[in-house]
């Protein structure tokens, strides 16, 4: 049994140069893709990342909410699952709340683009795998 979920699963997290993430297309199949690590994150329930406004996948979440994330560390062989849901969030303070020197790469109009936009994960459970076992797990509001 995990003694300290928030320790253990957010150290693992916070060594990722990778995260996946996932939505549901309008078929109901899963849609899952690599992107960088979330910008931010409090605890293990709540993550950012950036994206375009524009995206298949922004359209998918606006169209069902319902997401997962998951991070791996492939030296060890770990991994969690978070399950939640992700809100769009395109206001300014969130926007700069998490944008970085070099963003305009994806967002030439620098933070007031209106195809950069946020994303708000909110994880309510999750799975972890570690040493040949796996744990699901709460996660507390």
């Amino acid at each position: 049994m995990l003694k300290d979920p928030e320790k253990t699963i957010g150290n693992l997290i916070d060594k990722q140069s990778v995260s996946f993430i996932s939505s549901t297309d309008g078929d109901g199949f899963p849609n899952t893709k690599a992107m960088r690590p979330p910008r931010k994150r409090e605890g293990i329930r709540t993550f950012y990342f950036t994206t375009n406004t524009s995206s298949m996948r922004v359209a998918q979440y606006r169209s069902n909410p319902k997401a997962c994330i998951y991070f791996c560390d492939k030296r060890f062989f770990r991994g969690v699952m978070l399950k939640g849901t992700i809100e769009i969030l395109e206001d300014g303070l969130n926007k700069e709340m998490i944008w970085q020197n070099g963003d305009t790469i994806y967002y030439p109009e620098g933070v007031t683009d209106p195809d950069y936009c946020v994303l708000r994960f909110t994880a309510s459970s999750g799975r972890y795998y570690s040493n040949f076992k796996s744990e699901d797990f709460a996660i507390e509001g």
